[in-house]
């Protein structure tokens, strides 16, 4: 059986990281001892990836919303990307069917409304602050506070803020989101798994393995991995980073990837512009900037191993066509892979591959918590504070001034 997750880096890294490298390396096994504080201290970020993380909620007391066919699910940025990632990533495994209102879309809501019974439909609605504008204006334009009072969860922090006070004035099922961890950090806290639960996951498994990264040939791999990111970064030189997507599963997953670098990083005038590809579609409309437009980029593949032997049987072409014959469409999508990454090495273009070779609850869990780990330390590596976002806060004033 191959590795489950095979990570590798094709980077020309020695241009990035010559002057640096030593001080870089020295500096990660700093911010490495840092981390695994972090790690063990209930009111750090970190500790949500720790074996001893304690959940806001018993999960007796969530027996009762498992009954639900339906859910839906309300929330912004990290409060709902996490999700949609374990979803789409498992949706083979969910036998329910999830909504997900991550948006501002009257036409959604209204057929919503018009096609699904809402009191057979369990309601997630969540946003740490418990103010955020959208998540409010989508639950109170489904109009299901009073009506659906018994099948809603509130997940919010526990202070002065409209979600929480709206659970104590109407006794809705209340789960405290910690006040440590911000929303594109919070996927495997209550965020996450309180969804993942009532989806019908393991969620034991899917925090089996998150600390795999920090010992042995993993913790190299982060180690050489976040030194080359690191330089880069720096740099300002390789600022847009494109996800080409191979694995249609993958697709949510780098959503919520691209928030979390984007947020993370993009400060100081320093950051990555995370931008999702699809492959092989965008074969034919982007590729030809990839291999011959600026050197501005960086891409991470991503790719997997499909069993599916969905095959192609050429009846009435041409002999010229025979090299497609019998072959099974994941066969033709790996060899455009591999040709691609053929002509990145010929043409020096920076790449990292990222290879799943299994799809199931801790493959998902090791991928939020490696690059958890990953964005972190560049942050730290390179003067960064990878836990805030002060520049967010300039927009959300101007809207409320603007409704004024």
């Amino acid at each position: 059986m191959k590795n489950k997750l095979y990570f590798k880096n094709f980077v020309q890294e020695k241009e990035f990281t010559k002057k640096s490298k030593g001080f870089l390396a020295k500096k990660f096994e700093k911010v490495i001892k840092q981390i695994s504080q972090e790690i063990d201290k209930s009111s750090k970020t970190l500790n949500v990836l720790s074996k001893k993380f304690k959940f806001n909620f018993d999960l007796k007391d969530l027996q009762k919303y498992k009954k639900y066919n339906t859910i839906a699910l309300i929330g912004m940025g990290g409060s709902i990307l996490g999700s949609e990632a374990i979803h789409s990533f498992l949706e083979k495994r969910i036998k329910k069917k999830v909504y997900f209102f991550n948006n501002l879309n009257e036409d959604k809501i209204f057929n919503f409304k018009k096609k699904i019974n809402l009191s057979k439909t369990l309601f997630i609605i969540i946003s740490k602050s418990g103010n955020t504008v959208e998540t409010i204006s989508n639950t109170f334009s489904l109009d299901i506070v009073k009506k659906n009072a018994k099948n809603i969860i509130i997940i919010s922090e526990k202070k002065n803020n409209l979600l929480f006070n709206l659970s104590k004035k109407l006794n809705l099922f209340y789960v405290e989101h910690k006040s440590n961890i911000g929303g594109r950090y919070s996927v495997l806290s209550e965020v996450g798994i309180v969804p993942a639960y009532l989806m019908g996951l393991n969620i034991f498994k899917l925090r089996s393995k998150l600390l795999d990264y920090l010992t042995g040939n993993n913790k190299k791999y982060l180690k050489e991995s976040s030194i080359i990111i690191s330089s880069i970064l720096n740099s300002k030189r390789n600022n847009n980073l494109i996800f080409l997507n191979y694995c249609p599963e993958l697709e949510k997953f780098l959503f919520w990837c691209q928030q979390l670098i984007a947020e993370s990083l993009g400060k100081k005038n320093k950051g990555f512009l995370p931008i999702i590809s699809n492959v092989p579609k965008d074969h034919h409309s982007m590729l030809q900037l990839y291999l011959d437009g600026p050197k501005d980029k960086i891409f991470y593949i991503f790719s997997s191993h499909n069993n599916r032997k969905l095959r192609i049987n050429l009846k009435y072409a041409s002999h010229k066509y025979n090299f497609l014959n019998k072959k099974t469409l994941s066969s033709l999508k790996n060899a455009q892979k591999n040709a691609l990454i053929k002509a990145f090495k010929e043409n020096k273009i920076l790449f990292r591959e990222f290879r799943i070779n299994r799809i199931d609850e801790e493959i998902i869990g090791k991928l939020f918590s490696y690059f958890i780990f990953e964005t972190i330390i560049v942050g730290k590596l390179c003067n960064i504070n990878p836990y805030n976002q002060p520049a967010v806060e300039q927009v959300k004033i101007y809207t409320k001034q603007e409704l004024s």
